[in-house]
């Protein structure tokens, strides 16, 4: 082979090396919408009215089992037990709002329902729980005046899809098989303070695994769960 065959040759083999490479560095910036293990989407987890006597051992059991969720705190146990308020921020958890004293905001006036949004605000902040954008209305109970307060406060409100019954008693059967009627972006309530519901945590895991879910976070633009 002559010299000027040899140059370009290897001038050939160059210019498809640069091509492939080229080629994977842009397959591998062009990451999969979500990791293959959540391929059926996310779901939020949420517990309310908590801090309690309950929250820590409710955080170690998700934590051994992977899983994240939104906590709704509300505002007058954030400000009596600050430390498990950071205890779920450790834990990974996301802190929200579910008013100071768990009242029905829709029998109250607009002053008295900006002091339950307003004063939760501070004890969580307080507490280092971060400044909530999330918000829980207690009993899913609202008016135009309820959002308008909350919205006041950059404070999303999120009800939910699915209701474990958990506070009215439901088995840790029945909390597991509520959860397994969520889809992709949807939310059910649970509680912080059920015995059941912290049982059933284990195979809460087990069963949105099997399903190709993973728990995730509550968009404060669209109020569905997303990826975190």
């Amino acid at each position: 082979m002559t010299a000027k065959r040899v140059l370009t040759a290897l001038a050939a083999t160059a210019a498809a090396s640069l091509t492939v490479t080229a080629t994977a560095a842009t397959t591998s910036t062009a990451a999969p919408a979500r990791p293959a293990a959540c391929g059926a989407g996310y779901v939020g987890l949420t517990f309310d009215d908590g801090p309690s006597g309950n929250t820590t051992k409710l955080l170690d059991a998700l934590r051994q089992n992977g899983l994240r969720a939104t906590m709704f705190n509300q505002g007058q146990y954030a400000a009596a037990n600050p430390s498990l308020v950071r205890a779920q921020v450790t834990a990974g958890m996301w802190v929200a709002n579910h008013s100071y004293t768990h009242p029905h905001l829709t029998r109250l006036s607009q002053a008295q329902i900006d002091s339950e949004i307003s004063r939760t605000q501070q004890a969580i902040a307080n507490a280092g729980g971060g400044t909530p954008k999330l918000f829980r209305p207690p009993y899913g109970e609202t008016n135009a005046t309820v959002k308008s307060v909350a919205a006041r406060y950059g404070l999303t409100e999120i009800i939910w899809h699915v209701d474990s019954q958990d506070w009215n008693g439901a088995s840790t059967e029945s909390i597991v098989q509520s959860v397994a009627r969520l889809t992709n972006g949807q939310i059910i309530l649970m509680h912080d303070w059920p015995a059941n519901t912290m049982a059933a945590v284990p195979r809460i895991a087990q069963t949105l695994a099997s399903r190709g879910l993973c728990a995730g976070t509550i968009s404060p633009q669209t109020g569905r769960a997303v990826a975190p």
